[in-house]
């Protein structure tokens, strides 16, 4: 199989937990180690599986009301650097950069807060950030990175693993960076028109 990489460490951020469990068993099974933050690590450790905290990575904590928590080099580093890449594998050891080779993201649920008459301000917090950035990220270094996007895609995710194990093929990470792409832009779509009104 072409361009076939193993999936060791999965970065995992989500906002509904729904649907998670399997998918979480399935990565513990193969041996996956899980980076998270806040609740989700809280829901990964509730299931009793080891989950390094991304703050014991950046050495910083989740700041300004949960506003901060992925933004950093050594999160961003880890997704996008390119591993055949000399220079940029030097990096990451210069800079004790860990590899993230899976990034499972459910982003805020701005469209839901829309509808459900929320405050201005209610909505504005629900515009994601860090999430959007790691979905971007790990779908521009399609190359080595698998994107799950949002729940919809566990299910393509679980499929692979339960047919190949914890490794997947250069299509099958473009097909996910394409459904990534596709989250992105009607997120975005829909946080526009709302301004727009």
């Amino acid at each position: 199989m072409a361009g076939v990489k193993q999936i060791k460490t999965a970065l995992v951020s989500v906002f509904h937990k729904d649907g998670l469990e399997a998918l979480l068993a399935k990565l513990h099974s193969e041996g996956v180690k899980f980076l998270s933050t806040g609740g989700t690590q809280r829901f990964i450790e509730s299931l009793g599986y080891e989950c390094q905290t991304v703050e014991s990575v950046t050495s910083y904590p989740s700041i300004l009301g949960g506003r901060v928590k992925t933004l950093h080099p050594k999160v961003f580093g880890g997704i996008l650097a390119r591993r055949e890449n000399e220079g940029d594998r030097a990096q990451m050891q210069q800079y004790d950069i860990p590899a993230i080779d899976l990034v499972v993201v459910d982003l805020y649920p701005f469209e839901e807060t829309v509808a459900s008459g929320a405050s201005e301000q209610e909505i504005i917090e629900k515009i994601d950030i860090g999430g959007i950035s790691l979905i971007r990220a790990g779908a521009k270094n399609f190359n080595d990175v698998v994107i799950v996007p949002s729940k919809n895609e566990y299910g393509m995710l679980q499929d692979i693993l339960e047919k190949n194990g914890a490794q997947t093929t250069l299509e099958e990470r473009k097909q996910f960076a394409e459904r990534a792409f596709g989250v992105s832009s009607h997120y975005d779509t829909a946080i526009h028109q709302w301004f727009a009104k």
